[in-house]
C-alpha cells in the first residue's frame, strides 16, 4: 500500500454504512418491491440529512472539504453511525481540509524516562504504552511477562498488529476471544488511518497485513472502526492459564497518539490468584539475568 488515499476512504466509508441502513430502520416508506441498492439510496441519505441530493453525492465521492461540522452531524445522523463512526467521519473531513499534508516520519521506538519509571513504578498490575498502529513501546515488568508471546517476535517496536494477523496460531492460543480481538485490532487501525492518513509507519503496516492476511483484508474492507475503550479482556497465558482481566485504556494528554494500558482483578478472584503467580514466575525470569550481572 503505497498511501492510503482519502478520497476512497471517505467513499467507501459512506458507501457502506449507507449500505447497511433499510429504508424500514430509517423511517422510510420503501416504495416498490424490487429496490436495485442495498439500504438506503442516496436521494434518501439527502433527504434524512436535509441537503441536496448533488451535495451528498459530491460527499459520496469522496469530497468533504466544505462540509461544515453541522452537515456533517446531519450526515451522521441520517446514517446512524455509532460514536466511533462519527468520529472517524469528522477525521476524514479534516484532513480533507488540509490536502497532501506532509507524511509523519519514523518516530523513536521509546518513550520518555518518566514515562517510563511511571510504568516502572506501576508494580502490582501489567500496564504498558502503545501507540495508535499498536506498536508496543514501553511496559512495566508484569507486562513483558504477561504479553511474553507477543514479545516473543524479535522484531522492536513489537507489534499487536502483527501478532494477532501474522502469528495466528499463537494469537488464537493467547487472545481467548480471537475473533473479536482480530476485528476491533483491524477497526482500531482503520480509526487511525483516518486519523493519520500521512503516517508512513501506518501506511507500512496495513500494506504488510493487506499483502500477508486474508483475514485482515477481509476485517479491513468492512471498513469498521472502534474507539479504545476499558473492558474486559480474557488471555490464556503460557505459565499462568487464563486470566480474566479488566483493561483501562487512557491516552496521555501530554503524549499526544499514546495511549496507556492498564490490566487489574478484583481481589480474591481466579484472575487476581492468576497476577500473583504471573508476578512470582516474572521475578524467578528476571532473577537469574540479575545474578548473571552480579558475577560478572
Amino acid at each position: 500500500m503505497a498511501k492510503i488515499d482519502l478520497r476512497t476512504e471517505i467513499k467507501e466509508f459512506l458507501t457502506s454504512r449507507r449500505a447497511r441502513i433499510t429504508p424500514e430502520r430509517a423511517g422510510l416508506p420503501a416504495y416498490g418491491g424490487n429496490r436495485r441498492v442495498k439500504g438506503l439510496r442516496r436521494e434518501e441519505v439527502a433527504l434524512l440529512a436535509g441537503v441536496s441530493v448533488d451535495y451528498y453525492v459530491r460527499m459520496e465521492r469522496g469530497s468533504l472539504t466544505g462540509a461544515s461540522d453541522g452537515v456533517l452531524d446531519a450526515l451522521a445522523s441520517a446514517l446512524q453511525l455509532d460514536e466511533a463512526e462519527r468520529d472517524h467521519l469528522f477525521h476524514l473531513a479534516r484532513q480533507s481540509r488540509t490536502p497532501g499534508g506532509p507524511r509523519r516520519r519514523r518516530s523513536a521506538g521509546t518513550v520518555r524516562p518518566a514515562l517510563q519509571r511511571m510504568l516502572d513504578a506501576i508494580t502490582e498490575a501489567p500496564a504498558w504504552i502503545c501507540n495508535g498502529r499498536y506498536d508496543v513501546l514501553a511496559t512495566n515488568h508484569l507486562a513483558r511477562a504477561l504479553y511474553s508471546p507477543v514479545l516473543a517476535d524479535p522484531r522492536r517496536p513489537a507489534n499487536t498488529a502483527r501478532f494477532v494477523y501474522l502469528d495466528p496460531e499463537a494469537a488464537e492460543t493467547f487472545f481467548v476471544d480471537y475473533d473479536r480481538v482480530a476485528c476491533d485490532v483491524a477497526a482500531k487501525l482503520r480509526m487511525e488511518a483516518g486519523r493519520n492518513p500521512h503516517d508512513e509507519e501506518l501506511i507500512a503496516l496495513v500494506g504488510e497485513l493487506s499483502t500477508r492476511s486474508e483475514l485482515f483484508r477481509r476485517r479491513w474492507a468492512s471498513q469498521d472502526v472502534r474507539l479504545h475503550r476499558s473492558g474486559r479482556k480474557r488471555l490464556h497465558h503460557p505459565v499462568v492459564g487464563q486470566l480474566d482481566l479488566d483493561v483501562e485504556s487512557m491516552d496521555l494528554s501530554a503524549e499526544p497518539g499514546l495511549l496507556l494500558t492498564v490490566y487489574t482483578a478484583p481481589a480474591g478472584t481466579p484472575a487476581a490468584d492468576g497476577l500473583a503467580l504471573l508476578t512470582s514466575w516474572a521475578a524467578s525470569q528476571e532473577q537469574p539475568a540479575t545474578e548473571s550481572q552480579a558475577t560478572s
